[in-house]
């Protein structure tokens, strides 16, 4: 189980989109998440005319490191840090270590 999933609210807590907020968009292996409005680069792309692609320069976002966001805390406001528990019937759940809520339940 991933501490970080797709879809979890994040804030970046290095780099140079430092304090910035978004949501998970994809995990890629264990290291790395695209999040939505972060680390955003600029591609140059050729057109396609088979794919009725216009050619140009497009916005997308880039992988970040998973080590630099933080899953956000909306009770708190703050960034906060992850832990797993095991409930009674068997379910492995994820909950924030500040205040020992379980995430999404």
């Amino acid at each position: 189980m991933r501490k970080i999933k797709k879809g979890d609210s994040v804030v970046v807590i290095a780099g140079r989109d430092k304090g910035k907020r978004g949501d998970v968009k994809a995990t890629l292996g264990d290291t790395h998440v695209v999040v939505a409005g972060v680390n955003q680069v600029k591609k140059h792309t050729r057109p396609n005319p088979m794919q009725n692609q216009p050619g140009g320069i497009v916005t997308k976002e880039a992988p970040i490191a998973a080590s630099n966001v933080a899953i956000w805390n909306p009770v708190t406001q703050k960034a906060d840090r992850i832990g797993f528990r095991t409930l009674q019937d068997g379910r492995k759940v994820r909950f924030y270590k500040s205040n020992g809520e379980v995430l999404g339940a």
